[in-house]
């Protein structure tokens, strides 16, 4: 029986899209894709963002990620790019369709967390700043890319990189919850607009994934009380939030997801919302 493990050899020489790709989940997305035979056009904007209150990633993060992907023998296309700018997203996927030939799946991963705080409290310029980078981005991603996947004709998948709180909600989080609930529905009315093409749209939702968007001092100052200063100190307080006795999971169960989705393994699922954190979503109700 095939799992989101195995290696789907009818991926190889396939094209796969990454946002926020320079590091944490986008790095193992490309990373996982590549394994899996695909070449990848890896997008990241690659600098600091006013309203976000840990460093973002930089371009020797990205030229990281080229370079793992092509030490798995497959071919990568790079683009310092802001998801929320349509025309220079497209300028940057149309670039890396012509270089490696067509594109067949899209993982909208770029997203960023703001500084948790009541809603009441939040400033309307970091309100919008999240509400553009997670949801007007996702939205700009798939529309730069949805027309190269149909005009191969040969179907394919986008998945949308949502959150457990875009299942349920979670407190001094509004602008991020509110953007991932506002994700999972454009996946859910892709998968209807996309579905006579055969191309299929689903969203993923990770718990908590150790990378910087967790393991930054503001989150962990919220999770201990100010009296943390690394994310071990806040391991207890994520295992409460979750069904299994574990933390956070790796970035990479949330890529061998993505890639299971995209082969023909997951070529029945669409419009499907799948939670990926060991039961947080669950514990908490949907």
């Amino acid at each position: 029986m095939s799992s989101p493990t195995a290696t789907p050899p009818e991926l190889t020489g396939k094209v796969v899209l990454v946002t926020g790709a320079a590091r944490g989940q986008g790095r193992a997305h490309c990373e996982a894709f590549a394994a899996a035979g695909c070449d990848v056009i890896a997008l990241d904007l690659c600098r600091d963002i006013e309203t976000v209150p840990y460093p973002m990633a930089r371009p020797e993060d990205l030229r990281a990620t080229a370079e793992a992907v092509r030490a798995l023998g497959r071919r990568c296309v790079t683009a310092e790019v802001d998801v929320r700018d349509l025309p220079g997203m497209r300028e940057a996927v149309d670039a890396g369709v012509a270089e490696l030939g067509g594109l067949d799946f899209v993982v909208a991963n770029a997203g960023v967390s703001p500084e948790p705080s009541a809603s009441w409290e939040r400033s309307e310029e970091e309100w919008d700043s999240t509400l553009d980078i997670n949801l007007k981005g996702t939205w700009v991603t798939t529309t730069a890319a949805i027309p190269h996947i149909l005009a191969t004709g040969r179907g394919g998948c986008v998945v949308i990189i949502s959150s457990m709180v875009g299942l349920r909600g979670a407190p001094f989080t509004a602008s991020y919850t509110t953007s991932k609930w506002a994700v999972r529905g454009l996946a859910k009315s892709l998968a209807g607009e996309l579905g006579f093409s055969g191309v299929r749209c689903n969203s993923i939702h990770p718990g908590n994934v150790r990378t910087p968007m967790i393991e930054n001092p503001s989150m962990i100052a919220m999770m201990t009380g100010g009296e943390g200063t690394k994310l071990e100190d806040a391991a207890e307080t994520f295992s409460g939030m979750n069904q299994l006795p574990e933390p956070w999971v790796e970035a990479s169960a949330i890529s061998s997801m993505a890639v299971y989705l995209c082969s023909a393994a997951g070529a029945g699922i669409t419009g499907a919302s799948i939670p990926i954190d060991l039961g947080g979503s669950e514990k908490f109700g949907l």
